[in-house]
């Protein structure tokens, strides 16, 4: 190969999940038909602690929020995000993939494509929600974001329906 320099080098896969069921489905998607991808490549499991909710506590306490319910509040959505990823770490191990775990502080779709451009990922693995036009005008999809804007292939998975 000229120039060498990806010369056994390995790839690098990224799944970036939520807490949600579409995609814990893409999680095992790609455990399970992308293998030899996954096995041969560094893979990479990443959640993004999203800063949405905050804004009410704010408003609830008219701007005055007090820092140890703030600091209780970032304390236990950084549990959450914790817990979620070492359940994705047993689900690889599972698959006899060793996953490496990686989190982030901010607006997903921001934090997803920066991480891709951060570590060098060769393919993203997203979940969908599914949601229909209307609903992604109005909330947003992360998904369609990372199709346009990640600087490498995005495969989104959708999961069936029940």
């Amino acid at each position: 190969m000229e120039g060498g320099s990806d010369a056994g080098k390995k790839k690098v896969v990224m799944v970036a999940i939520d807490d949600s069921d579409c995609s814990h489905h893409a999680l095992l998607w790609a455990l399970e038909n992308l293998r030899p991808a996954v096995t041969n490549s560094r893979f990479l499991v990443f959640s993004v602690q999203s800063l949405d909710g905050f804004g009410y506590v704010y408003a609830a306490s008219v701007g005055q929020a007090p820092p140890e319910l703030i600091q209780g509040l970032e304390d236990n959505r950084r549990k959450l995000a914790l817990a979620l990823l070492e359940k994705a770490k047993g689900i690889c191990s599972d698959h006899g993939v060793d996953a490496e775990l990686l989190t982030a502080v901010g607006d997903p779709k921001e934090q997803i494509c920066k991480a891709v451009k951060d570590h060098g990922v060769q393919l993203l693995v997203l979940g969908s929600h599914s949601r229909g036009p209307i609903s992604r005008a109005f909330l947003g999809s992360v998904s369609n974001y990372c199709v346009h804007n990640a600087k490498c292939p995005v495969l989104v998975v959708k999961k069936p329906p029940a």
